[in-house]
């Protein structure tokens, strides 16, 4: 299977080095120091006290791959939105493209049971730019686990987890996606398919439309945010809201989950992304995590206050350090690729 990974940082260097390994062959897209050394002396995955080198090849410029049978979005929301063109040159025919990434997805509506349409968030993908360049007929779902980091140009660490959960977003088992799972679970991962993707996604946005935000406002680790009561209790109205919201797009959640998922993270004394992106002066990923919320939240006529609250304090501080523009500014301007070394590490 020809796979390329569009973002080979963290998540996705992480997954081309199993996948590598496993026997497909692999591809990446990767920029700066990070492109260089996995070009001279590959790309290094230490995982469970072990390490190994994949040779993989990797450019800047997708055009020297051509059309792929997968393509792996790793990248953050806004700068997938950023490289849609960049992504052309991978796609044929029949190229699937996985959204690996956090937050509401640009396909959201393809194929929904919900009324709303084939709407397009603005916050995401605001002059429907990856919907019309990519389309939204190659999009497979998928939510992350894994916990990587770059630890040096050409380094992967993993940390925790191996699942990635897979869906197509009409939620039929798809002859792509039992090909790519069992790719992937050839490799070692985890990728179970489900038949609603968009549930898994929104399990993991309640968790993210709360503890990146205030993580970045008040400088501090999960543990704390979820122990300390008057955070603790932002956490649970953010939660709420955004069930709120899910509900009303016909993805019902129980609402006792949101003190298990509070329980499942209390002892751990970890940085959210977005807290590690501001102390490291890198672009902040507010609009698919929070921003998408409260616009589902106006599409469907659901207030979120203390979701618009945090919001836009988040905001302010990333205009305030330079590390956030809208998306829906960006798609009132003329565009232009490229972006940046960090455009494509996660």
């Amino acid at each position: 299977m020809r796979i390329c990974i569009f973002g080979a940082g963290a998540i996705g260097g992480y997954l081309a080095a199993l996948l590598w390994k496993a026997g497909q062959d692999v591809c990446a897209i990767a920029r700066g120091p990070h492109l260089q050394a996995i070009r001279h002396t590959g790309l290094k995955l230490i995982a469970g006290g072990t390490e190994f080198t994949a040779f993989i090849r990797a450019s800047d410029d997708p055009s020297e791959f051509g059309p792929q049978d997968v393509v792996f979005c790793a990248l953050k929301a806004h700068q997938a939105y950023e490289s849609a063109a960049q992504i052309v040159p991978l796609l044929g025919p029949d190229t699937a493209v996985v959204t690996a990434m956090n937050g509401i997805p640009w396909w959201y509506f393809y194929k929904d049971k919900s009324t709303i349409g084939e709407y397009h968030l603005r916050s995401v993908d605001p002059d429907a730019r990856q919907w019309k360049l990519i389309g939204p007929h190659r999009a497979i779902g998928c939510v992350v686990d894994p916990a990587c980091e770059v630890v040096a140009p050409g380094v992967v660490e993993h940390h925790e987890f191996n699942r990635f959960i897979l869906g197509e977003p009409n939620g039929q088992r798809s002859t792509r996606v039992v090909a790519l799972a069992k790719a992937m679970t050839d490799a070692g991962l985890e990728a179970p398919i489900r038949d609603d993707i968009r549930w898994s996604v929104w399990l993991k946005l309640w968790g993210n439309v709360c503890f990146n935000p205030i993580s970045v406002l008040t400088r501090t680790t999960l543990d704390r945010i979820v122990t300390e009561p008057a955070l603790r209790a932002t956490c649970r109205a953010m939660m709420y809201e955004a069930k709120t919201v899910a509900d009303a797009l016909n993805v019902t959640i129980p609402e006792n989950m949101i003190d298990r998922r509070l329980a499942a993270v209390a002892s751990l004394p970890h940085k959210m992304s977005m807290l590690q992106d501001l102390e490291r002066h890198r672009s902040l990923e507010i609009d698919a995590l929070v921003t998408a919320v409260q616009e589902l939240g106006q599409l469907c006529s659901v207030p979120t206050p203390t979701i618009d609250l945090v919001l836009g304090l988040t905001q302010e501080l990333g205009r305030r350090t330079g590390l956030y523009v809208p998306l829906a500014g960006l798609g009132e301007t003329e565009w232009r690729p490229g972006g940046g070394e960090n455009s494509l590490m996660r």
